[in-house]
């Protein structure tokens, strides 16, 4: 209300982006902080998304004060096209009113509204709404109610409702940085969007910046698309988890390829997105290898059946 803008994803203290360490002041919990460990805990840090303000509070965090924030809306939405791009992977197109508009900042993400308003988080994965078109990718999850839907009932023309856009995972303060990409599943839809977005405002890897992705499967079929198709100059490593090394991609964790490839993580930025493991562990490696903490950016996926 005040026009404070944080680092915040879920909202349900889950995700763990809005994390800051109380300099003073006290706060009321309001909701569960699962997205702490205890050790956290006991040493001062909180989820803003968690707490309520009991009066005045300084807090040791990052506060977006130069960036707009686009207005979160709920408008109708039909589906335009379902295409599946994997055994279990489908890309969902929505097509909204054309007499609405919706903007969002790439790598931002939108509640899906469905049948008994049953609702679930998807990061877009298209950099503008072109035409009144957002892109999304779905994994299907086992036993998941609006997994069931997707997979198993949507067709074109059928009306839902989108909430958004939502979250703090979008591009910023990276002038002169090196850009690094960690994805893993269906997170690379938010990066899919940022990519694009660079593509079309002519992003050049120069002395200044580089720009590596690193997408994490199991096996090659679960990369289902080449970001090289994006048409922009950058590095990419594939890396599977359940293959041996081979010359067209890396084998292990998306962490462990990055840290490989010796980066200057002190001028460095990362934007991380995907399983919660994932994030956790990229977070605890890079930053013991020199990456500063606040350059550490993530939306992790949180599963709900």
């Amino acid at each position: 209300r005040a026009g404070v803008v944080l680092e915040h994803g879920c909202c349900t203290g889950r995700c763990g982006s809005c994390k800051g360490r109380v300099r003073s002041g006290d706060t009321l919990i309001i909701h569960d902080e699962s997205g702490l460990t205890d050790v956290e805990k006991t040493s001062g840090w909180i989820l803003t998304c968690a707490r309520s303000a009991m009066g005045d509070v300084a807090l040791d965090i990052d506060a977006l004060t130069d960036i707009y924030m686009h207005q979160i809306k709920t408008l109708p939405c039909k589906i335009h096209q379902l295409t599946m791009l994997s055994s279990d992977v489908m890309k969902v197109v929505l097509r909204l009113p054309p007499t609405q508009s919706f903007q969002y900042h790439p790598g931002q993400y939108v509640d899906v509204i469905g049948f008994n308003g049953l609702r679930r988080s998807y990061s877009i994965a298209s950099a503008y709404a072109v035409d009144g078109f957002i892109e999304l990718h779905i994994r299907r999850v086992a036993g998941g109610a609006m997994s069931r839907y997707w997979f198993e009932q949507a067709k074109n023309n059928d009306l839902l409702r989108l909430n958004g856009p939502k979250g703090t995972f979008f591009l910023r303060d990276t002038a002169d940085r090196d850009l690094i990409f960690l994805a893993t599943g269906t997170g690379m839809a938010p990066i899919k969007a940022i990519l694009e977005f660079l593509a079309v405002n002519d992003f050049k890897s120069d002395q200044q910046k580089s720009l590596h992705v690193y997408w994490g499967g199991r096996t090659l079929p679960d990369l289902y698309w080449d970001p090289r198709a994006i048409g922009m100059v950058f590095q990419y490593t594939p890396v599977l988890s359940r293959e041996t090394e081979s010359d067209r991609w890396a084998s292990g964790y998306v962490q462990t390829a990055c840290l490989a490839s010796h980066h200057d993580l002190s001028n460095s930025v990362v934007y991380a997105c995907g399983s919660s493991n994932m994030i956790e562990s990229a977070r605890a490696s890079l930053t013991l290898a020199g990456l500063p903490l606040r350059n550490f950016r993530s939306d992790a996926f949180l599963c709900s059946a």
